[in-house]
């Protein structure tokens, strides 16, 4: 067996643009089918979703054959979450609230073995193929992909800093809590929200780091993705089964 390439980290890296979709259903079925559908990625989500370890890895399974690479969010910027995640295979990573450049470093170093960091060492885990990787330890490192979530004013204060963190591949700016550290809690649309997010794009833009966001009705996913965004979530499993099984009984309700 070979180490499977992160071909999202890739494509973040030559600013290639990703359409995702966010996974909240915890389900493996709703996994397998959306996998095909022709998103570039999916976001497993394990903070605002009830989605623990082996919902996680079947879920994981689930994607596998499909062309969208998983991109996992851990409840927090936790050593032993953010092993487990990587230990089933997740090589791509979304950590949540940070709000610095040196929450950012630590958010890596429990992406990387020793001596770049401090993940818990295993051989034998489905991440290396249960041992059936050659040098899996040695090369494991080079494709985990790390993307911080700024989602505060200090984060975007600091936003640079975050940014030139070594081993951060993007910065995702998180709106809803964005608008709440703002003071428009549930106003993703006000005017200091909505110049704070351009602001952020241009600025990571100018440093030299992919900007991604979560983004939907169309029309703003659309103005995101014309103010730089690279990597940019479009809908979610959840509004998706609801806005459609509402419209289907509405039509036979009329």
């Amino acid at each position: 067996m070979q180490l499977q390439r992160n071909t999202f980290k890739q494509a973040l890296a030559a600013s290639r643009l990703q359409i995702g979709l966010w996974c909240s259903l915890t389900s493996n079925i709703a996994a397998e089918i959306v996998a095909d559908s022709g998103f570039d990625w999916l976001l497993l989500d394990s903070e605002h979703a009830p989605n623990e370890i082996p919902g996680l890895l079947s879920q994981l399974q689930a994607i596998r054959h499909g062309p969208a690479v998983p991109v996992v969010r851990v409840a927090w910027n936790d050593l032993v979450m953010i092993k487990r995640a990587l230990d089933i295979g997740a090589q791509s990573l979304l950590v949540p609230l940070i709000d610095n450049a040196e929450q950012a470093q630590r958010a890596v170093r429990a992406t990387r073995y020793p001596p770049g960091g401090n993940r818990g060492v295993a051989g034998s885990t489905r991440a290396a193929g249960y041992a059936r990787i050659p040098d899996y330890l040695k090369t494991a490192n080079e494709e985990i992909c790390v993307i911080v979530q700024a989602e505060t004013r200090a984060a975007l204060d600091g936003i640079e800093e975050i940014a030139k963190v070594e081993g951060v591949d993007g910065v995702f700016i998180g709106p809803n809590d964005l608008a709440a550290s703002l003071g428009h809690t549930g106003n993703t649309q006000h005017p200091e929200v909505q110049n704070a997010i351009q602001d952020a794009g241009r600025r990571l833009r100018a440093a030299g780091k992919a900007a991604g966001i979560l983004a939907f009705p169309e029309e703003e996913a659309r103005r995101y993705i014309g103010w730089g965004y690279s990597f940019v979530a479009v809908g979610g499993d959840t509004a998706l089964l609801a806005h459609g099984a509402d419209a289907l009984a509405r039509k036979f309700r009329a």
